[in-house]
């Protein structure tokens, strides 16, 4: 395997998990009057799922944009 192409794969992964992240803090401040840290610190289930949804939605576009 050439270290080249393990190289751009490696930064393939790291600025998807920095455009994930950005695109969490951009959702979370669109939604001021949902606190989700404070949310599933409390056990609940249905913010657990939107978010969950939510980095999987992210992933499915920026998989798509990098690849």
């Amino acid at each position: 395997m050439q270290l080249s192409v393990i190289a751009l794969n490696v930064g393939y992964a790291v600025i998807g998990v920095i455009l994930m992240f950005l695109s969490y803090r951009v959702i979370d401040r669109l939604t001021p009057e949902v606190d989700f840290p404070a949310e599933l610190q409390k056990g609940n289930v249905a913010v657990g799922m939107v978010v969950a949804a939510i980095f999987i939605s992210i992933a499915l576009i920026i998989g798509k944009a990098l690849g």
